[in-house]
Order: structure tokens, then C-alpha cells, then sequence
């Protein structure tokens, strides 16, 4: 049963009759907290799943882990990935394990086979069997392992919830949202690690506090923007041929940050002065209710809040095109029988 406070985000139609609907929550925040824009329940808590990796580096990049291993942005982006398991990305990740001396067989977040479909068949072919350092999550783990390194704590354990790693984290990402440390709801994701929950709206309170850290240390804003420029600058390594967060950020050349997470979880961030000349960093957060399985709607929605927000030019979305935010609905034989269209308008406060 769909909650009464989830509203629509996408629906599918077919003759003229909507066929399907996906409903959920968005709210948009900026980095002092204020809400500025909403859709649904923004205080809706949910796991953040992927979205949490740009947090869940803070802490080591805050201690200037970078710089200590001497990493590349590049692969401080890789730290903060999903990426697709392509040759490339693997070749990243071996780096930063020779760089910090971390090996494949530490990692704890298991195997899948690349994402990417094209490495995934070339290994197929080659009949190379899936390993951790392809797996999407790779990076994050060598990243917490690589801070385990640096602060000589143990790793066979560096994914328990007491562990100093993931005790960093959570303080880092508490003091981020805003929520208090023990009313932060943790979980364990896919690939093992703790995850955490939150209201979207503190989400989003954080995703424009990593955009704009104003407020925050001299050490702690400068690992912010260690961040989100690596992210922005090499977007390949934080997704992948093809990907959303690979081409928002491809496109919007600087301005926006993008981290998806699993079952319909997205993270934007907007960067200072990206809608005009003293705007202010904002942060998004939403979340599809049914988890998006065919992760159909989640790129769409993004791209219709960002062009709500005035933070796509008409060129931008006419690029981003093959995403959304409208989208023809095609038959086996190529015939025309429906579309896929946004069901959502934002609630603004103006001027944001």
C-alpha cells in the first residue's frame, strides 16, 4: 500500500489512460537548513544506500588521506562511487591500492558482475570470473581501508558498526544532516557496509552543506570541496559510460553533483551561484516509494526538480534527452503507444 503522504513523481500512460504511476517524496534544502522547496513528505526517512559515499569519504579527506597516499582527484572520485566495473575503473582502483597498500582480498563487499554490459561480455568472453575490485562499491572500500591504513587501526573489522572507521563516519555524516547521532536509523547496505537513514530533508541539508561548507571547519570545508570538485571534474569514474550521474555532470560542466543510491535514492547537489550571480548551494533529495526496479523514473525526475529549479538551460535538457524528462513509450516493433511523463511540481519559497 502507497503511504497518503507519497505523492506522484512519474506516470506511464498508454491510450490516453495513466497505466502506472510511481509516487514518492523530494525535498530541497539549502545549507543552513531552510526548506526552500518540497514535494510530498520531505521529512520522510529513508536509507540514503549509495548516496551516502561522498559522507562516507569525509572523514579521511578531512584528515587529508589525499594527500597523505598522494591520490589523484580522479581517484578521490572513484572513492565516492558506484562506478560500472569497466577496465578503466579497475585500473583507478589498483592505483589507489598500491598507493595505500590495501589489497583486493581486504575488501569485504563481495562480487557482481560489471554493470557495464560491454566489459561484462569482453570478460564473459575471456571467461574472466567477476572480482571485489569490479564490484560498484569497490572504491568506498578501498577508501575506508586505506583510512584504517593511514590511522594504523585494524582492518578485518572495518565494517563494524563500533569500528573507529565507521564511528568517524557517523559522527562526520551526524554533525552534515544535523541529526543526532543515536536517532540516526543504520543498516547494512548491499555491499556490507552500514548505511544510514534520515528525513530527506536533512539529506538534503546535507548534500548543500558539501556544496557550500561555509559554516563548517577550515579542514572540513576544504575536504568538502576536495570532494565535489573531484566528483564534478571526473564524472566517468563516479558512474560510467552511459550513466546518469556520469552525464548530469558531464553537462552541467561544474555547477551541479549528482550520487544516485539504490532503490529509487537520488542525491543532488547545486552549487553556489549556479543559478545567478550570490544564489545560494542547494541540496536535493529524493526518493521513489516502489524503489524504481527498472530505474526508469529516478534520471527523469532528477532532470524535471533541476529544470523546476532553473538549474538546466533548455540546451541542457535537450541533451539529457534520452533521460527524460518526458520520454516517448515504444512497443517490440517500434510503434508509439504511450509516454512517460513527470507528475510533480515542485513547492517553491521564493526567492530561494
Amino acid at each position: 500500500m502507497i503511504k497518503t503522504d507519497q505523492l506522484p513523481l512519474y506516470e506511464l500512460t498508454r491510450g490516453g489512460l495513466v497505466e502506472s504511476i510511481h509516487y514518492g517524496s523530494i525535498a530541497v534544502s539549502d545549507n543552513q537548513g531552510r526548506l526552500v522547496g518540497w514535494y510530498g513528505d520531505p521529512h520522510t526517512k529513508t536509507f540514503l544506500r549509495s548516496s551516502a559515499k561522498p559522507f562516507q569519504a569525509l572523514p579521511f579527506i578531512e584528515l587529508n588521506g589525499q594527500g597523505f597516499f598522494e591520490l589523484s582527484p580522479e581517484e578521490v572520485a572513484l572513492i565516492c562511487a558506484s562506478h560500472s566495473g569497466t577496465d578503466r575503473h579497475v585500473s583507478t582502483i589498483q592505483s589507489i591500492q598500491k598507493k595505500t597498500g590495501v589489497s583486493q582480498t581486504e575488501l569485504m563487499c563481495g562480487t557482481h558482475p560489471a554493470s557495464d554490459e560491454e566489459t561484462a561480455e569482453a570478460m564473459r568472453e575471456r571467461k574472466e570470473d567477476p572480482t571485489p575490485n569490479r564490484h560498484n562499491c569497490s572504491g568506498k572500500h578501498t577508501g575506508m581501508l586505506a583510512f584504517a591504513h593511514m590511522r594504523n587501526w585494524s582492518t578485518s573489522d572495518y565494517l563494524e558498526k563500533g569500528h573507529r572507521i565507521q564511528s568517524s563516519i557517523l559522527g562526520t555524516f551526524s554533525e552534515m544532516s544535523g541529526v543526532p547521532k543515536d536517532e540516526i536509523v543504520i543498516g547494512v547496505d548491499g555491499c556490507s557496509a552500514p548505511n544510514f537513514a534520515i528525513p530527506l530533508h536533512n539529506s538534503a541539508l546535507a548534500i548543500a552543506r558539501l556544496c557550500d561548507p561555509e559554516n563548517f571547519s577550515q579542514a572540513r570545508a576544504a575536504a568538502c570541496r576536495t570532494i565535489t570538485s573531484a566528483m564534478m571534474s571526473n564524472p566517468f569514474m563516479v558512474a560510467g559510460p552511459g550513466r546518469f550521474d556520469t552525464r548530469i555532470m558531464e553537462v552541467t560542466s561544474g555547477k551541479v553533483v549528482s550520487k544516485g543510491g539504490a532503490e529509487g535514492y537520488q542525491a543532488l547537489g547545486i552549487m553556489p551561484g549556479a543559478l545567478g550571480i550570490d544564489s545560494p548551494a542547494l541540496g536535493v533529495a529524493f526518493k521513489i516509494s516502489d524503489g524504481d526496479p527498472r530505474e526508469r523514473a529516478r534520471p527523469a525526475i532528477s532532470i524535471e526538480i533541476l529544470r523546476q529549479l532553473n538549474a538546466l538551460t533548455p540546451d541542457q535538457v535537450s541533451e539529457l534527452s534520452n533521460f527524460g524528462p518526458s520520454r516517448t513509450l515504444k512497443n517490440w516493433r517500434e510503434i508509439e503507444v504511450g509516454e512517460a511523463i513527470p507528475a510533480f511540481q515542485l513547492n517553491l519559497i521564493s526567492p530561494i
